[in-house]
């Protein structure tokens, strides 16, 4: 049992492609997890228009607020579990914006409060960023 999902980016003209890099998350696959992801992303400005460089980076403050070594992975799409029961596929677009969803059929989560996720997910994460971001 988990909250599964896959964060995957569209392309530079906005169409979906199952080819692309997805990030797979077995906990804290629901939007507000996944938009408090996406919006720490953001105010770390992290480079949504390199995608290798955007999907390293989100994979990276999602896996600092995680922890431990499960729970996350990275692959294509045709090798991950997008039609999960869950949450089903975010397709975000260069702005770290949600822009369509795929495979979702239940209701949104909204436990958390979009403020609080990102203090929390920042937590986890400010150590990693703000010195980097200094040099």
């Amino acid at each position: 049992m988990g909250n599964r999902a896959v964060i995957a980016f569209v392309n530079d003209k906005g169409k979906k492609d199952k080819n692309s890099v997805g990030i797979y998350l077995h906990w804290n696959g629901g939007r507000d997890s996944v938009e408090g992801f996406l919006k720490t992303a953001k105010d770390y400005g992290v480079r949504g228009y390199d995608q290798s460089y955007a999907i390293a980076r989100l994979t990276q403050i999602i896996a600092n607020f995680l922890g431990g070594t499960l729970s996350i992975g990275v692959n294509t799409l045709k090798n991950l579990d997008c039609d999960n029961y869950d949450n089903g596929v975010y397709w975000i677009d260069k702005h770290f914006t949600i822009v369509e969803r795929e495979y979702h059929k239940g209701k949104e989560q909204k436990e958390h409060d979009l403020n609080n996720m990102v203090a929390d997910i920042k937590t986890s994460n400010n150590s990693h960023f703000t010195t980097n971001q200094l040099r």
